[in-house]
Formats: structure tokens, C-alpha cells, sequence
């Protein structure tokens, strides 16, 4: 699959979202970069399917029209946007993977999340809430379950920069589920992409036995600025 926004816009002046263009696709993760605590959300929102522009076009597959538009929403997950489908910060991470293997369609009881947990090495954090597992675990948890829903072909993942850590970590998270075949979008803030760029060319400098990021594999968009200052 192949998603286009072309010059997409939200809001009054773009306040919301300032006028944008990127595409993503199946086998290839995106990096988005956006900022404000509003705008990633936007953005995450329409280049799912789950909200449409003001201004400009979304095509999947080059169709923009209705039909296209909810082909979109069923075939992209929207993974952790803040106050859309994060999970609720105190419940407990054998919850969270209950309530996604029942978004997937899945055995969803206490015994099939355990298990689930079991499976991913992720048992002894069954109990702890979710906002205080470690950034790593937590994307890979989320995405896992992302991927597991009948129909998905495509991750868009919005500011996993808030939860901390290394932005090398989420990166090659999203890189591995490129590689499954999954159209991947990244949509994270200035420094956290400044300081995946910077890793990708120290890395690149290192022998060539060393783990590298891939820097034509991190394909920067920057949205617009914001217009009137406001978030």
C-alpha cells in the first residue's frame, strides 16, 4: 500500500496543522516530523484515515475518494496518539494487552494476555501500569497488538519521543516492522529526529561488522510553523 498527503492542511491558517506533504508505504518506514502538543495527534489522525483535511488531498493507493478514504481508516492503526488510542496511563499492562488482542479479534482473558506476555518475554511487567513500563517495551507491546488486527497493513505511530529513551530504540522498532511488509509512519519532534539523523552518521562511519542505522531509511517531512503561535 502506498499513502499520499499532498499539502493537507487543519484548522484556521493551519493552526492545527500547517500545510503538509509525505507519503509512506509498505515495506519502508517514514519518518514525520512535527511539533506542538496538538499536531502530531493531527497529523497522526488524517494520515489514518480517521480525519479528513481542510485543505489539500490524502490518496491510498493514488484513489482519493470515499471509498478509498475508509479502505484507509481499516487498513491503518493508529498507535499510541496522545489522547486518541494511548492506553490510560494507570491501568495495569496485562490490561492493555487484553483490551488490543480484543481489538484484534483474539482470546482476550486474563490467561490469553499472561500468555501473550509469556510469548514476548514481557510477564514480569503484567502488573506494573503501563505509563511506568520501560519506552521500548511499551512501543513494542503496542505495535505487536497494532499488527495482530485482521486487515492492518499499515502503522502509524505518533510521538513515541514523549515517553523518553533512546530515539534509535522506536526507530529500529519501526524499521523491523517495515521489513514485515507493514507501511510504517513515524511522527515525532525536531530533536528526537536531530538526534536520530546524527546517530544514522556516526554509525555510518563505524566498520562494517557494526549495527547501523540505515540513513536513506530515515525520510524526513517537517510540517509548516505553526501559524499565530498558537498549539
Amino acid at each position: 500500500m502506498r499513502v499520499r498527503l499532498d499539502e493537507v492542511q487543519k484548522g484556521r491558517r493551519g493552526e492545527a496543522l500547517g500545510t503538509t506533504s509525505l507519503t509512506y508505504r509498505s515495506g519502508r518506514a517514514t519518518l514525520a516530523v512535527a511539533e506542538t502538543e496538538q499536531r502530531p495527534t493531527v497529523l497522526g489522525l488524517i494520515a489514518s484515515g480517521r480525519m479528513r483535511p481542510d485543505a489539500g488531498t490524502v490518496a491510498l493507493d493514488d484513489a482519493t475518494d470515499r471509498r478509498a478514504h475508509n479502505a484507509l481508516r481499516r487498513r491503518v492503526a493508529l498507535v499510541d496518539a496522545p489522547d486518541v488510542s494511548e492506553p490510560a496511563p494507570n491501568i495495569a499492562v496485562a490490561g492493555v494487552v487484553a483490551e488490543e488482542l480484543m481489538f484484534a479479534g483474539l482470546a482476550s482473558d486474563p490467561l490469553s494476555a499472561r500468555r501473550w506476555l509469556d510469548e514476548h518475554d514481557l510477564r514480569s511487567s503484567a502488573r506494573l501500569p503501563i505509563a511506568d513500563l520501560a519506552p521500548a517495551h511499551r512501543l513494542r507491546i503496542l505495535l505487536e497488538l497494532a499488527s495482530a488486527r485482521p486487515g492492518v497493513d499499515g502503522l502509524v505511530l505518533v510521538s513515541p519521543d514523549r515517553h523518553g529513551g533512546d530515539p534509535v530504540q522506536w526507530w529500529e522498532l519501526a524499521e523491523e516492522f517495515a521489513e514485515r511488509g507493514f507501511a510504517v509512519l513515524v511522527i515525532a519532534g525536531e530533536a528526537a529526529a536531530a538526534a536520530l539523523a546524527d546517530s544514522s552518521a556516526s554509525l555510518a562511519r563505524r566498520p562494517s561488522s557494526a549495527r547501523v542505522l540505515k540513513p536513506s531509511r530515515v525520510r524526513l517531512r517537517t510540517t509548516a510553523p505553526l501559524a499565530g503561535g498558537h498549539r
